[in-house]
């Protein structure tokens, strides 16, 4: 009886000191897993500037609302061709402008050449009979004409510029007042070439000629340079801007005079802001 009593004592000690020991073992293996194991590198607290950048990084970008547009303004610079005129001075304002040359100048090749390269519209500067007493230049349009002469000088005429793709009369008040020499005029144009009307006088049927004829054509609304004061031509091209607001569409004539050229670099980046859009010449006309 004393033995078995002895024999339970010592099983009993045996399953104590078994469960003592597995948590120690347990310990000392993940300790051991724990040194074995590569450390994790230490994550670096987001400082304000990171969170700037990903703030940034996901912020929408700021819309940017145009101008309603106010209407549409075509500037045409008359007179060009000649040696000594500013014509980068006058590209480098807006890629808009259109460029109407004489086809007499001494540099008519020239200028139409430089300015088919950087893409601006060029319009052949028709001469033709004014009233009074002024001269039209070599190679005029006039009323004594019979109509294949006529013909044959407007021909001539375009030919001098190349890459026009239309025409406006250089003086011509007497001419454009004439129903058959205007036919004459139109009829001659090279199919595609339109006609804008520089309304030198008051009784020009020209536009209404180009319309009946199916040529497209425009007229002129605003001369800007007649006076060429700054303070004059400024009143002039606000009085263009205007008309543009109320019609859609304005067309004003200027030239390369020094004071033209200071008005409009001033002032057609602030029309352009304002909402007002510079187009073509081949875009007004219908």
């Amino acid at each position: 009886m004393q033995g078995r009593v002895g024999a339970a004592s010592r099983s009993s000690f045996r399953t104590i000191v078994r469960l003592t020991l597995l948590p120690v073992a347990g310990l000392a293996i993940f300790l051991g897993w724990s040194a074995l194991r590569p450390p994790v590198p230490a994550q670096p607290l987001p400082t304000v500037a990171s969170t700037t950048l990903r703030a940034t990084a996901i912020a929408p970008p700021p819309r940017v609302i145009a101008p309603p547009s106010r209407g549409s303004i075509v500037i045409i610079i008359d007179d060009v061709g000649f040696e000594g005129q500013p014509l980068d001075r006058v590209m480098s304002i807006d890629p808009h402008i259109n460029f109407s040359i004489l086809p007499n100048g001494n540099r008519t090749r020239d200028f139409a050449r430089r300015l088919n390269a950087r893409g601006f519209e060029i319009l052949c500067h028709l001469p033709m009979e004014p009233l009074g007493n002024a001269s039209p230049g070599a190679n005029a349009i006039l009323t004594s004409m019979p109509d294949e002469e006529i013909a044959r000088t407007v021909r001539e005429n375009v030919a001098s510029v190349p890459y026009a793709r239309g025409v406006n009369n250089h003086m011509g008040s007497r001419a454009t007042a004439d129903r058959r020499v205007m036919e004459s005029v139109i009829a001659s144009l090279p199919k595609g070439m339109y006609f804008v009307d520089s309304r030198t006088g008051s009784s020009s049927v020209a536009a209404d000629v180009a319309r009946e004829m199916h040529v497209r054509s425009a007229a002129r609304h605003v001369f800007l340079d007649d006076d060429r004061s700054v303070v004059a031509i400024r009143r002039q091209l606000a009085e263009l801007a205007a008309t543009a607001a109320s019609r859609g569409l304005a067309i004003g004539i200027g030239h390369p005079h020094a004071s033209t050229i200071e008005v409009l670099a001033d002032e057609i980046p602030r029309l352009r802001e304002s909402g007002f859009r510079f187009v073509r010449a081949s875009q007004a006309v219908n």
